[in-house]
């Protein structure tokens, strides 16, 4: 999740776990220990552009690693409170904030590698936006108070509305979920994948996105009290050897391809505006169109040595703006199809 959320969480975790007279201290250790391992964005290269994508939630992330992890944070940290508190104190707050990390970052949509060395899977439980007010807000004030008032039982609320957070998110997905299989249905699809993923900020729009006859076929399903939905588009599945006919499979750029597939699950398409893009269908800010918010450029004509341009579509129009809140809304939202009388729907 983004960096306010995990210092949040971090600094709620190790506070939690705290004495009174350690609060504050075990505020901001924890906070930073719950975005330390984020700084794998360091590791990239100017060269490969995909470098980034292949570190970015892997060992830095991994349940194994946080031993490791905290143990360096708190040797960063234990300097500027050795009067106060014992490094093992440190090195424990610094684990409850930096344990906390790869946990909730396997909430998200994205994919985190928590059992890194063992397999290369990318955990993605989809029960919460990778930026969420609703989550974040309510737990940072209530870290901050348990800093300024020395009681530790807010800092457990906090991590009691976390959860609780999560867990409504839980419900959510499944209710999304219940709700896509139904559109699905409806269409006589019988699909390879069927995902559902929180729209952006919130649990109420979520983006379904399923694989069926060689495409990829994206809606958006609001969860409200009755469930409605905003039917989407659809695009062919990625085929190297009909789009890229001419391009070398033993090139750099082959095997750029083939490290963006596996990052983003295998969900590629070309972009509907260039088809030398090719998107992660997973992403797109409206849930129910397939604009890719990111994706690799990629010139069949190149030398071998060469890697694909890193391509970022995130620009967003007051036109974008206001779907979304309609969307938010519920304008222009249908009821369910009824898959024995699809036209009803």
């Amino acid at each position: 999740m983004d960096p306010l959320s995990q210092a949040a969480i971090g600094a709620a975790s190790a506070q939690s776990g705290s004495v009174a007279k350690h609060l504050r201290h075990a505020f901001w250790i924890g906070a930073l220990a719950g975005m330390a391992p984020d700084l794998d964005v360091l590791i990239r290269s100017e060269e490969d552009p995909l470098l980034a994508l292949e570190y970015h939630r892997q060992f830095t992330h991994s349940l194994l690693f946080i031993p490791i992890g905290s143990l360096i944070c708190a040797m960063v940290f234990h300097p500027l409170v050795r009067k106060s508190l014992r490094f093992r104190t440190v090195w424990f707050l610094s684990a409850m904030g930096y344990g906390s990390h790869g946990l909730l970052d396997a909430c998200t949509t994205y994919g985190t590698q928590l059992m890194w060395p063992f397999t290369n899977e990318r955990f993605a439980w989809h029960n919460v936006s990778v930026i969420d007010p609703l989550f974040t807000l309510p737990l940072l004030a209530l870290v901050i108070l348990s800093a300024v008032q020395h009681k530790t039982r807010l800092a457990v609320y906090g991590i009691c509305w976390a959860l609780t957070y999560l867990g409504f998110g839980i419900v959510q997905h499944q209710r999304a979920l219940g709700a896509a299989q139904h559109i699905v249905a409806s269409r006589g699809h019988e699909p390879l994948r069927l995902e559902v993923k929180p729209g952006f900020a919130n649990l109420l729009v979520w983006k379904v996105i399923y694989e069926y006859q060689d495409r990829y076929y994206v809606d958006a399903v609001r969860a409200g009290i009755t469930p409605t939905y905003f039917p989407g588009e659809s695009a062919a599945k990625l085929n190297l050897k009909e789009d890229f006919p001419t391009l070398d499979s033993s090139s750099q750029q082959a095997n750029d391809i083939e490290q963006f597939r596996w990052f983003s699950d295998d969900w590629l398409a070309l972009d509907d505006a260039d088809d030398s893009l090719i998107v992660d269908m997973r992403y797109s800010q409206i849930p129910n169109r397939i604009k890719g918010l990111w994706g690799i450029t990629v010139k069949p004509s190149a030398k071998t040595s060469t890697h694909v341009k890193w391509t970022v579509q995130r620009t967003t129009g007051s036109q974008q703006l206001q779907l979304f809140r309609e969307q938010l809304q519920g304008v222009g939202a249908r009821q369910l199809p009824d898959p024995e009388n699809p036209a009803k729907g």
